[in-house]
Order: C-alpha cells, then sequence, then structure tokens
C-alpha cells in the first residue's frame, strides 16, 4: 500500500491466547512462530514488546540484510493465557524493487502454532528450498566435469587457448551457483555484497568470458583490440549495476538516476550479446562448417545469460518435473556445455592426429638432413678436420659441407638459417643441394651463387661462411652475415655482407690470410655465441674466442652446457704438420 517507499516499516497483530489452545498447563510455553519464507529485506519479532528473533543484523550504523531463508521462534515461557501482541518490525533497502518488482514487507503471514507442528512446518519449507534448488546442484555437477575436461585438454594440448577460456568461463559459472547455494542456506554473505558480486562483478565477467571463448574457438584474428572491447563493455555494465546496489544507490547515486542508469545497463548488456553474434558470424565466415556444428551451442549459451530479458517476451524461465525446479538458463548452461564438451573432444582429436602426421613428416625431414649433413668427416689429406652438429630440435637450420679438392685444396662452407623446424630444415636441403651442384671455386662467387637461388624463395634468410684453403696453406675467406673464424684463439676479420636472400644482387668480398703448419681455424655458428644459462646470460664472443682454439667437441659440449638455446655447429680444422718419410 506504499509504494516506492523504502526503509522501516512495523506489522503489528493483537491475539487473544487461551489455556485450551496450548493443551496442558504450561500455558503457551509450547507455542512457537515460523517467519513467511519470502519478506524483503529483514527484521526484527517482538511478543508484548519483547524481542523474540531477529533475521537481519540491526545496528547504530545500518541493517545488514541477507536473502531469506525459513525461519521459526519459540514464544517466552512467560507468555500465557491472555491478549499477546505480535509485533514485526521490517526493513527493506531502496535498491530491492529494482531486483524484485514486487518487493516490500512479508510476502506471507506468521504462523502461530505447537512448536513441533511449526517445526514440522520448518521442516516442509527445507524441503522446498531443496526442491527450488535442485537446477543448481544439477548445473554444479555438469559445469565442474566440464572445467576439469577444459583445464585437462589444455594441459595436454597448450597451444589451443580455447581450452583455457572455457575453463575459465566454466569458473564464473560456478561462482554464480556458488552464490545461490550460499544465500539460499547461510547467512555468510550479506544481501548487499552478494548483489554487488553477483550482479556486478560476475555476470558481466561471465557474459565477457562467453564472448571471448567463442573468438579462441573460431579462431578469430585482432584478438588484443577485442579483448580491449570486452573488457571496456564488461567495466562499463559493471558500474552501471553496481550503482543501482547498495551502497551506493540511494547514498551516493540519486534515486532518480534510475531513468538513465538501468536503460543504460541494459544497452551495454545487449551490446554484450551483440558482440557474441558479430563473433559467431565471422566464426562462421572463416571456419565453415565448425562454425554452423557450433551454432546450437552459441544460441544455448545467449538464452543462459539473458534469462531475464527472455521475461519481458512471455518466455516461460521456470519448469517443475518431478516437482523440482529447473530454469530455462540452467537447461540451457548444461546442454551449451554438453555440445562444446563434444566439439571440444573432436577438435582435441583432430589435432592430435595432426601433431602425429606434423611428427612424422619431422622425422621424414631429419632423414633427409642426416643425409645433407655429413655424419663423418671426409678424407681430407694435409688437414684434421672436425665437425660437431647439435640440433636444438629434431631438425635444425645449421648447415655445413666440407668438400676436398684435387688439387689438395679444402673447401669448407658454415651456415645458418632463420627460423627453426621443418621449414628451415627444407631451406638446408635446398642449400647442401645448391653447393652439390656448384662448380664455381671461389668463396665470394659462391656466395654470390647461393645468394641467388634463394632470394625470393625463403621467407627469412641465411648466414654463410665460405673458406678455401690452398695446398700451400693460402686461405680465401667469404662472409654474408656469419660469424667470422678463428685461428689460433683469434677472431680474424672478414669483409662485411648481407645475408643469403635479402637482396636480389648480392655482392661479396673475399679477405686473404695464411696457415702455418699446425695452426688451428675454427667456425662456430651463433648457438654457441648465444648459448644462455638459467640468470639469462649469454655464452658471448669473449668466451667463444677463449675456447675457440680447443677441439670441436668440446666448444660445442661446453657451450650446449651452459644452455643451449639454438643450433650448435663446429667445424674444426688444423693444417697438419709435415712427416719427414725415411730412406
Amino acid at each position: 500500500g506504499y509504494p516506492g517507499y523504502s526503509g522501516f516499516a512495523w506489522y503489528r497483530l493483537h491475539v487473544n491466547i487461551q489455556n485450551n489452545i496450548a493443551g496442558s498447563s504450561s500455558g503457551a510455553t509450547g507455542l512457537a512462530i515460523k517467519m513467511p519464507d519470502n519478506f524483503d529485506d529483514s527484521y526484527q519479532l517482538f511478543v508484548n514488546g519483547q524481542m523474540i528473533g531477529q533475521f537481519g543484523q540491526f545496528t547504530p550504523n545500518g541493517v545488514v540484510q541477507y536473502i531469506s531463508l525459513p525461519r521459526a521462534f519459540r514464544l517466552p515461557a512467560d507468555v500465557r493465557s491472555g491478549p499477546m501482541t505480535i509485533a514485526v518490525r521490517m526493513w527493506m533497502a531502496n535498491f530491492t524493487p529494482l531486483i524484485d518488482p514486487d518487493a516490500g514487507g512479508l510476502h506471507g503471514p506468521p504462523v502461530l502454532g505447537h512448536a513441533p507442528a511449526i517445526d514440522a512446518l520448518l521442516q516442509l519449507d527445507w524441503d522446498a528450498t531443496n526442491r527450488s534448488l535442485y537446477g543448481d546442484f544439477v548445473e554444479l555437477a555438469i559445469v565442474l566435469l566440464a572445467l576439469q575436461l577444459a583445464f585437462a585438454l589444455f594441459w595436454l594440448d597448450r597451444a589451443e587457448p580455447a581450452y583455457l577460456w572455457l575453463g575459465l568461463t566454466c569458473i564464473a559459472i560456478l561462482a554464480l551457483v556458488i552464490l545461490a547455494l550460499l544465500s539460499n542456506y547461510t547467512v555468510l554473505l550479506s544481501g548487499t555484497l552478494l548483489f554487488l558480486l553477483r550482479d556486478a562483478v560476475v555476470t558481466p565477467i561471465h557474459i565477457g568470458l562467453w564472448v571471448l571463448f567463442w573468438a579462441y574457438w573460431f579462431r578469430l584474428d585482432h584478438m588484443g583490440r577485442l579483448h580491449r572491447t570486452v573488457w571496456g563493455l564488461v567495466l562499463l555494465l559493471g558500474v552501471s549495476i553496481a550503482m543501482l546496489r547498495a551502497p551506493f544507490y540511494g547514498a551516493v547515486v540519486p534515486v532518480h538516476a534510475i531513468v538513465w542508469l538501468s536503460p543504460l545497463g541494459l544497452a551495454l548488456k545487449l551490446l554484450l550479446g551483440a558482440l557474441l553474434l558479430w563473433v559467431t558470424y565471422r566464426g562462421i565466415l572463416k571456419n565453415k562448417a565448425e562454425g554452423w556444428l557450433a551454432i546450437p551451442a552459441v544460441v544455448l549459451v545467449a538464452i543462459s545469460v539473458y534469462q531475464e530479458e527472455l521475461l519481458v517476451l512471455h518466455v516461460p524461465v521456470t519448469f517443475f518435473p518431478f516437482g523440482l525446479a529447473i530454469s530455462i538458463n540452467q537447461i540451457a548452461a548444461v546442454l551449451s556445455l554438453g555440445i562444446i564438451t563434444i566439439l571440444l573432444i573432436r577438435r582435441f582429436l583432430r589435432s592430435q592426429r595432426e601433431r602425429e602426421q606434423w611428427k612424422q613428416e619431422m622425422e621424414q625431414a631429419r632423414q633427409v638432413q642426416s643425409l645433407l649433413i655429413p655424419s663423418t668427416t671426409p678424407s681430407t689429406p694435409g688437414y684434421t678436420v672436425e665437425s660437431v652438429y647439435l640440433p636444438a630440435s629434431s631438425v635444425g637450420g645449421d648447415f655445413f659441407q666440407i668438400r676436398p679438392g684435387d688439387d689438395g685444396s679444402l673447401l669448407i662452407v658454415v651456415g645458418d638459417v632463420s627460423g627453426k623446424g621443418l621449414k628451415a630444415a627444407m631451406t638446408v636441403s635446398a642449400i647442401v643441394g645448391g653447393l652439390r651442384g656448384c662448380t664455381l671455386h671461389s668463396p665470394a662467387e659462391m656466395l654470390a651463387y647461393l645468394n641467388h637461388i634463394l632470394y625470393g624463395q625463403i621467407g627469412g634468410f641465411v648466414t654463410c661462411c665460405a673458406a678455401v684453403i690452398s695446398k700451400d696453406g693460402k686461405l680465401t675467406l667469404a662472409n654474408a652475415g656469419h660469424p667470422s673464424p678463428y685461428r689460433n684463439g683469434e677472431e680474424l676479420a672478414t669483409a662485411g655482407g648481407l645475408p643469403l636472400g635479402i637482396i636480389a644482387e648480392g655482392s661479396y668480398e673475399e679477405t686473404s690470410y695464411q696457415l702455418a703448419l699446425g695452426d688451428r681455424l675454427t667456425f662456430v655458428s651463433d648457438g654457441v655465441v648465444e648459448a644462455t644459462n638459467e640468470k639469462r646470460e649469454l655464452f658471448g664472443f669473449a668466451r667463444t674466442q677463449e675456447i675457440s682454439n680447443q677441439s670441436a667437441a668440446l666448444i660445442a659440449e661446453t657451450a650446449q652446457k651452459f644452455g643451449q638455446e639454438d643450433d650448435i655447429t663446429v667445424v674444426s680444422v688444423v693444417r697438419a704438420m709435415e712427416t719427414m718419410t725415411a730412406v
């Protein structure tokens, strides 16, 4: 009878107690009052001016309200025959009508009767509560299973972020279900805190996570921009809802602000829904058949998120099969998670098949590369050659070739392809094939020849150092961006040149040195220099130069133990000492 009113109000009723009602000489001591299950928002119960119970916390600083629960209270022992005054002091928050249009005071009468009968009525009310929350327990079980599956799949396949985002979405759903169960069985959370958490925090995040999950599921591009849009809308929606809840509404935010805050919140929520539709549309365009398969799940997600808006269309949102309550959003959430689970397993099995196929291809590439990269050093009269190749993965991007000439010369080519994996290995195959078909003997011309072959055919670049050592020890070098070799522990200066494959017409300069008998020439790839330890320290050029006069095996082993990050290649050439033949 007082629309628009909030705050305190009183109910008062006069009752005449007779001895024969109590059924014993004890008078009214066996009586109790059961309060209605539905009320807004808190009350204090008085009998003859004495408070016998309350629901909520009434303090000098205000009232802390909770979601209404069944409660019953025994009458005082000194209340016997005669007139009795029952008074209920109610309190309702000003934002309660925003949640329930039929809000205000008691939604049913208190019941006065014998204590055993009142206890039985109280137990019936709790049974009704259990039946009304049946759908929440079913949803809780299904979501827990989906959560475990999502994180298990993400643990097995970190390359698919959709698994992670489904797990995060399930956590948000769990939070909503747990908040509902806590509020209907306990008074651990005040109504103010509950509504803020549920309506202004968890619900907007829940909607945003669904949008991002489907975006990752459809593998859309520009995810950074989508993240900013989604979380911006989530933040605005959360703030607009919080302004219509305690402790802000009516204190910080004026009551009349509802005329624009309420439509704003609805518009922001619908914008997130429109974003979900846009993500689905883009996903169908990109994924075709897989996108169409996801449509039923997307529709069910939209129903579960926008249950309140369906009330405007007079759509039934609660059903009572076998006397157990279940809401349309719970049905939609469970069905959508079921469909998504099937799609998850389908994608995971397909990715596993693709991964096995990829492993087979990598193994084939490794076998091909093992034929191209010499595992044993060819016979090199006049020189002692040692080589070590340690790929960072099953196939690598380093390569080297050692080719003795008929005139007693020795050709050495050492290089590194940018990138890793199968693509780098295939580039190595092309380079080694090109080297084997090359009849040029000048290091500079050889690098120009390789550059001509590679330009426009690879996505990255190749560093390479070519050297020819003549029979008399003359060393001729040409370098295309590769680390310079070392002679007897000292780095040799070489003319700079761009890596192969960057420009069409690459030209390279040659540098000449003389190797004396017993001199050691060492070539390394950048996997030695760029080895990184657990402190993120590089092995560096200084350490490389310090051990460059050691054997190739020792250099490679030292860099690997320091912390291998890339392929390691070391080629060591020693000009053999001349031996005298006894006559």
